[in-house]
């Protein structure tokens, strides 16, 4: 610093000004700019909002993209896994086959030369071999695996008696896979051989015109011939127990569910806005008496509720009971939300501007409706996006049961029934609608965590 003594020009020019002090560091934003901010910082509660949408889609738009009739039976793909388009051959109608006979010219105890008579497909298999001198007839099995010497022959599927009747046509249940043929002799006293000869085949899937017509594969106009590939209708999904399209059931099936785990929310939320709001404003004996009486809904039993509601409407065995469900839902799931509004209005009461108001000359409710419910709607809106899943997997747990919707009418839930039956030998159709319904519970949740931290002031404090 200068001595007075030793003051230059410079020491009185003007100081400069520090503008970046003066700098807005943050501007100012309104109580829902606010929560939408932090809601778009949480990335675990933006993608769950993102599933949420992909599954609306998924119900909204999935039957326009995925043209394909849920109810829709193809018998010759019944239980399909997911794979691939499959072909099937064009072959000429099924005729009777008369067999092959040869007088035997070898002795011994096996046959030999087992072979097919004609390409073997899923109309049928023809077998033929050389006869064996000695021999009464001889049984004819079939299996899906190797009859390695620790393993079974398979299927008996019949008998050829006579040395000389060398054939076998099989027309049982033919699926497009490896199958293991065995032939064994039958001696002079009737019995089986312990030796025996084996013979694989691929069958391959095929279908005369006719059939390929009937079966809803090709058109009456189409100009098929002998011999050429048809492409089947695709499954993606696979199919179910009856041959219906996994993928076009778990769409109509998200319509039922999400329908569900929508609507019953908003119409129990709705009137517990509502009863709690009165409650909570007039007070006095009153709330005493509103809030017992929802005490003593919460205590009612809901799956008591439900058999009654099913047969009050008429619901028998075996029908789709989506409106006693959704009845019940709405009837007895409603006092949570009414407590909660209860509280906030409660403290909201309190508040200078509700006074204010009153001095003024509004009435109840304007008040409740303008100004304390709109202070309450992040409570509120947390409270809904936490009963959505919780409803989803009501509607789950009773389709499960066969209380909530029946078959044919798809849902996740009695989807979910249908397969645990065959859980173990087609596990596909019961993890497709079981992933969904976890997907669809856990987005829900997570979505419900992020409104509730992004709507609740208290987390200013802590950014």
């Amino acid at each position: 610093m200068s001595t007075p003594a030793h003051l230059t020009p410079a020491d009185f020019a003007p100081a400069v000004m520090e503008r970046h002090v003066h700098a807005i560091s943050r501007p100012s934003l309104s109580y829902w700019q606010d929560a939408v901010r932090r809601l778009r910082a949480n990335w675990r509660a933006m993608t769950s909002l993102g599933v949420v949408i992909g599954l609306c889609i998924f119900a909204v738009a999935g039957p326009w993209i995925w043209q394909v009739d849920p109810a829709a039976q193809d018998v010759d793909q019944i239980s399909q896994g997911p794979s691939l388009p499959a072909t099937a051959l064009i072959v000429e109608p099924g005729t009777a086959w008369a067999g092959v006979t040869k007088e035997p010219t070898a002795s011994g105890d096996v046959v030999a030369n087992l072979r097919l008579a004609e390409p073997a497909t899923t109309q049928t298999v023809r077998l033929t071999w050389e006869p064996v001198v000695g021999a009464t007839g001889y049984v004819v099995y079939r299996s899906i695996y190797d009859p390695a010497p620790d393993r079974a022959l398979g299927l008996p599927l019949g008998d050829s008696l006579g040395a000389n009747r060398v054939s076998y046509e099989d027309r049982l249940d033919l699926k497009p896979q490896r199958y293991w043929y065995s032939v064994v002799v039958l001696d002079a006293n009737g019995a089986e051989q312990q030796a025996y000869e084996t013979f694989s085949v691929d069958v391959v899937r095929a279908a005369s015109i006719e059939e390929a017509q009937a079966r809803g594969w090709t058109t009456q106009d189409a100009a098929l011939t002998v011999g050429t590939q048809l492409t089947l209708p695709f499954h993606p999904l696979g199919t179910d127990y009856l041959g219906r399209d996994m993928l076009a059931r778990l769409i109509y099936g998200a319509r039922v569910s999400l329908f569900i785990g929508v609507v019953a929310p908003i119409l129990f939320v709705l009137i517990g806005i509502v009863y709690g709001s009165i409650a909570g404003f007039v007070g006095g004996r009153l709330d005493q008496v509103l809030m017992r009486f929802a005490e003593f809904v919460i205590a009612l039993p809901f799956l008591l509720f439900m058999i009654l509601f099913k047969i009050a409407f008429g619901i028998g065995p075996g029908e789709s009971g989506v409106i006693p469900m959704l009845v019940a839902l709405v009837i007895l799931d409603w006092p949570p939300t009414a407590r909660l509004v209860r509280g906030q209005i409660l403290q909201i009461r309190q508040e200078g501007y509700v006074s204010a108001s009153q001095l003024l000359g509004a009435k109840t409710g304007y008040l409740v409706f303008r100004h304390m419910i709109p202070n309450t709607l992040g409570v509120i809106l947390v409270t809904l996006t936490f009963a959505v899943p919780s409803a989803i997997f009501t509607e789950a747990f009773l389709s499960f049961i066969g209380m909530g919707v029946a078959p044919p009418t798809p849902s996740w839930g009695s989807m979910a029934n249908d397969g645990i039956r065959t859980m173990l030998s087609h596990p596909h159709e019961l993890i497709f609608p079981a992933v969904l319904i976890s997907i669809a519970v856990l987005a829900f949740n997570l979505l419900g965590d992020g409104l509730r931290d992004a709507l609740d002031v208290r987390m200013r404090g802590r950014e």
